[in-house]
């Protein structure tokens, strides 16, 4: 029976995408902050443009993981558009650095990446940037380092130091697999020694037992019919210690393969077989529920089924024997990373009555040995309730797992799901699957790693809000392109000498007893130069604004005046 995905499932995934909002969150921060220092200044001709660039970045930026080359290159044509995605860009150049494994392509996405950024700055100086291509490209080539070559570099780094520190581990857990697989040969040898030291010296001797009596059994047929009785019970007792010791040298015997009715086939662990066995459970008079989230697993190694197979069979066989008459819940979650197998029992009505049986205990260390060489854990004891719960969780691909930590033998439990003689005895579990899955490791670098990272990408968000002021800074303002607004009739003294109309002395000398009578209602008049030359050769142009006692322009007039141009020295006689 399946089921929807429940409320601790939907926090889990919730839980999972914390991080990548926190990253996303940052970078913007970051973005925003540069933006808020460059524009604080005032030299942003137009300051708002970037801010729908930095947008688009946050939304390209959780896609770098998915499509790396097309979300850098992206973000680097933003970055030339608008300087304020550099911290976005430098966080992707970053991520995408790191997991790049090709070197050469590695290389060539970073250096199309950094031309990108030049080409997009240059191209748009005149519209969205400082206002020249000169200034585009100084300022393209100062955004380059910060939020390509330097965050890529880095991301180079840190990418190879993982990749070899995650080998290193494998090689590491590859040479414990080797041990722990010579180990468990060696004991397979020895107990496969004894057994055969077993069946050679006790079953001989209780081969020629029972064929002694077998030879006594005729002869007191006639002779003393009462003896022939104890001759039988000899000769029946001999052949159930021979069947006893059968069983003993199979328990003795390798622990790599089943034999018997219980051999592994495909369909071992399947979602089948344990539907299998939890049916024959209710044949049997109990109330056994199966929940089992996630596909199937034909799909996974042997050792695995091998392994949930055993978890199943084993929990329900000794409910059988210590809580017949409780509700039994089978629950088995697959998952892509593990397989947990979960079986809760509540408290029976009425204590069995085998409960003063408390069995061995092999059975429990059995299981905790096959889950835990497979990588996985185990755990088992009563519930406050009074029933008794089993949960393991095996990995899915066991070549991947880490070696164990061995713990101690559990005890024996009473009336629960484990703590029988189960008829598996304490085997060891199937060697693991190893396959050549490409495991990432984890982060590795905790608070640290993400506090140097944060501190880095705000120094290099410094150093671009700080080259981004130096170009805008230098560059010709766009205001002055062009010619100037000429004043008009009415406007204010302050807004006359705004548009840069002062008066100049020089000029006002000049119009000194050549100017003609100023209009009435002024009270002042100012003679700015205009830059003009002689209109023809002895009269010079000259403008005069008039105010009146509101400084409000009220007449602006143009007159020549007569100049003075002494002769050159060639032609002074």
């Amino acid at each position: 029976m399946s089921c929807t995905p429940s409320v601790p499932a939907f926090s889990r995934l919730v839980r999972g995408r914390s991080p990548a909002l926190a990253e996303t969150a940052g970078v913007v921060l970051a973005g925003l902050g540069v933006w808020v220092a460059v524009a604080s200044l005032g030299l942003l001709p137009n300051p708002y443009p970037p801010l729908p660039a930095l947008a688009v970045g946050a939304v390209l930026f959780p896609l770098r993981r998915r499509f790396p080359a097309a979300v850098l290159l992206a973000l680097a044509a933003l970055t030339g558009l608008a300087f304020c995605v550099g911290p976005v860009t430098a966080a992707t150049a970053y991520s995408v650095a790191r997991r790049t494994v090709a070197a050469r392509r590695r290389a060539r996405l970073l250096a199309a990446a950094a031309v990108l950024v030049v080409v997009a700055a240059a191209v748009a100086a005149p519209w969205l940037g400082p206002g020249r291509v000169p200034y585009g490209l100084a300022l393209g080539l100062i955004l380059t380092p910060t939020a390509v070559i330097v965050p890529g570099l880095v991301g180079t780094t840190y990418g190879q130091q993982r990749r070899l520190v995650r080998a290193l581990r494998e090689r590491g857990d590859a040479a414990e697999r080797a041990r722990r697989f010579a180990d468990s040969e060696a004991r397979i040898h020895e107990r496969s020694r004894i057994a055969a030291e077993m069946h050679d010296l006790v079953g001989h001797r209780l081969s020629l037992i029972s064929l002694h009596a077998g030879g006594l059994e005729l002869a007191l047929e006639r002779a003393d019919p009462e003896l022939r009785e104890e001759a039988v019970l000899v000769r029946r007792t001999t052949r159930d210690a021979m069947r006893e010791l059968r069983q003993a040298l199979g328990v003795l015997g390798p622990l790599g393969r089943d034999t018997g009715p219980d051999a592994l086939t495909d369909a071992t662990g399947t979602r089948a077989d344990i539907e299998a066995l939890v049916g024959e459970s209710r044949d049997g008079g109990i109330a056994v529920r199966l929940d089992w989230i996630g596909p199937d697993l034909d799909a996974r190694p042997a050792g695995v089924r091998r392994a949930v197979h055993r978890l199943v069979r084993e929990s329900l066989t000794n409910v059988h024997r210590y809580a017949g008459a409780a509700h039994v819940t089978v629950t088995v979650v697959h998952g892509d990373e593990t397989v947990r197998v979960t079986v809760h029992n509540g408290a029976p009505p009425a204590p069995p009555a085998s409960a003063g049986d408390v069995g061995t205990g092999r059975g429990l260390t059995g299981l905790r040995e096959r889950v835990e060489l497979l990588g996985g854990t185990f755990d088992a004891g009563p519930l406050p309730t009074g029933g008794f719960r089993v949960d393991a969780a095996v990995p899915a691909e066991p070549g991947d797992a880490p070696v164990p930590r061995r713990s101690g033998a559990p005890p024996r439990e009473v009336g629960g799901a484990t703590g029988s003689d189960g008829p598996d005895g304490p085997d060891g579990p199937d060697g693991p699957d190893v396959q050549g899955t490409d495991h990432a490791s984890g982060s590795g670098g905790g608070v640290a790693q993400r506090v140097t990272l944060a501190l880095g990408l705000g120094a290099l968000s410094v150093l671009m809000a700080l080259g981004t002021a130096f170009v805008y800074g230098t560059a010709p303002r766009k205001e002055f392109a062009g010619p100037r607004p000429l004043p008009r009739i009415g406007m204010t003294y302050g807004d006359v000498a705004g548009l840069g109309v002062l008066d100049n002395a020089a000029v006002r000398a000049a119009a000194t007893g050549h100017e003609p009578p100023r209009p009435d209602g002024a009270v002042g008049c100012i003679y700015p130069f205009t830059g003009g030359t002689e209109s023809r050769p002895g009269s010079l142009r000259i403008a005069r604004h008039c105010f009146d006692a509101a400084q409000r322009l009220i007449a602006v007039d143009r007159f020549t005046v007569p100049s003075v141009r002494d002769a050159a020295p060639w032609e002074t006689p």
